[in-house]
């Protein structure tokens, strides 16, 4: 997405040095990424433009993590430098995931571009920069800077990207699964936890900036601590950022089956600011896929987990994510998906077709099935959700709930849009906002009056 510079750096920035676009691509955890560049940019004296037109330079922060995402991500690169060769723009940096898992090669197939950074290479960005703008610097070959991982990267002094009233907080960088079908440890590395003091000062820098709504990310929020600390921490993590003043709303994203405790759950049950939300991409239920998968879960512990969350948040809104089409998944295998999805009933679920991701495990497994057969599972899967999703909001009909106010309501004057504890930004469902004095940010209580199918209308009743 192209960014726009109508928000302030937390730090002040000095005289320009020049003119830069910024292009993020891909998931929260790369959009902290890219606040942090845009910070220390920002703070070095470079000046951010809507439009990569007539810019100094450009900078894509990259998602690798499948095909489509790739392209996506290639075909941006491809039309800036387009603007470059047609001397509408500068330069052209690359960062991010598809830097950091192709490197040479990518500079290979785009040999224009100016430098690449992969993922570890951000606190550089400004030496790069300055060195790429500089006219000793005109003829200098191309680059490839990918740094290995020491620690976790700090990610205060962001320039944010998201609305002032909520904020995506990192608390870790890479995983340890080793799931047979995932690239991210190749790019991101092995799970690095971020200290608890660095996580704190971070949420009180951005409630500070006006954060009422905390996103908890990581590649696995619940495996936090264990490499730092010898003990998994998140219940403690958690219990800490309840403290931050300003802070609201606390949601979890990127759970994990394996170490979510039974002090966890009790922390989320008996909280007044960590929301009844739970995202827990699950991928399957079937053990002799999640075997293959190499997800270290048995549907027996999955079923056992979902019972304890019921029975402690009886309000739960679960999100969850399978893959369809995974390497040898019989129609027998689905069919048990299937019947899983059916008898859980969860409040908010995506499904996507199986990725092959070359270099990992599962790219070398046989009986790989036809696009055609993985598209219409994924398409019998949603099918089957949707009647359950609108079950779920009818559900809602004439109850008081709490909801945040995101803003104007576009396509109703007069009205706001926001979203309930059960819905994260951007890939959830909003609510339909009549109410008088509303500002982004507010949380208020709402009867609930209407629905038009995933999403909810109501009245406001109050606002704290």
């Amino acid at each position: 997405m192209q960014l726009t510079s109508k928000k302030t750096p937390m730090a002040e920035p000095v005289k320009s040095k020049g003119t830069f676009a910024f292009v993020s691509l891909g998931c929260p955890k790369n959009l902290v990424d890219s606040e942090r560049m845009l910070g220390k940019l920002a703070q070095d004296g470079y000046t951010l433009t809507a439009n990569a037109e007539g810019a100094d330079l450009v900078i894509i922060n990259t998602c690798g993590f499948i095909e489509p995402a790739r392209q996506e991500s290639l075909g941006v690169i491809r039309e800036m430098l387009d603007l470059k060769e047609q001397g509408k723009l500068g330069s052209v940096v690359v960062a991010g995931c598809l830097a950091e898992r192709k490197g040479d090669a990518l500079l290979e197939e785009v040999p224009t571009v100016d430098h690449i950074l992969g993922v570890h290479a951000r606190e550089e960005i400004v030496q790069i920069i300055n060195r790429t703008l500089s006219k000793k610097a005109a003829d200098e070959q191309r680059s490839v800077f990918r740094p290995a991982p020491v620690k976790a990267q700090e990610d205060t002094g962001r320039f944010r990207i998201t609305p002032r009233h909520f904020a995506y907080l990192k608390i870790s960088e890479g995983c340890d699964r080793l799931c047979t079908f995932c690239a991210i440890p190749s790019m991101r590395g092995k799970h690095v936890t971020k200290p608890m003091e660095e996580v704190i000062r971070e949420a009180k820098e951005l409630a500070a900036d006006g954060v009422r709504e905390l996103l908890i990310v990581a590649q696995d929020t619940t495996y936090y601590g264990l490499d730092l600390y010898g003990e998994v921490r998140f219940a403690a993590l958690l219990r800490e950022l309840e403290k931050v003043n300003g802070i609201e709303w606390i949601r979890i994203l990127y759970a994990y089956p394996i170490f979510f405790t039974d002090e966890l759950i009790e922390v989320i049950a008996s909280s007044k600011k960590i929301v009844p939300y739970l995202d827990m991409p699950l991928q399957h239920i079937n053990d002799r896929v999640l075997r293959r998968m190499q997800r270290k879960v048995r549907r027996a512990d999955v079923e056992t987990l979902l019972a304890k969350l019921r029975a402690a948040i009886p309000n739960l809104a679960f999100r969850t994510t399978f893959i369809a089409g995974f390497p040898g998944e019989t129609e027998e295998e689905f069919q048990e998906l299937v019947e899983f999805v059916k008898q859980a009933k969860f409040e908010r679920l995506g499904v996507f077709t199986y990725s092959l991701e070359p270099g990992t495990p599962a790219s070398r497994l046989e009986d790989h099935l036809p696009e055609e057969v993985k598209t219409a599972r994924q398409n019998a899967l949603m099918a089957l959700q949707q009647p359950i999703a609108f079950e779920w909001c009818q559900a809602q009909l004439g109850k008081e709930i709490e909801a945040i106010v995101d803003g104007p309501d576009p396509e109703v004057p007069g009205q706001f849009t926001g979203r309930t504890f059960a819905d994260a930004p951007d890939i959830d469902c909003l609510i339909r906002l009549k109410g008088k004095g509303l500002r982004s940010g507010d949380i208020v209580r709402t009867k609930i009056t209407g629905t038009d199918g995933y999403d909810l209308a109501g009245r406001v009743i109050s606002i704290r």
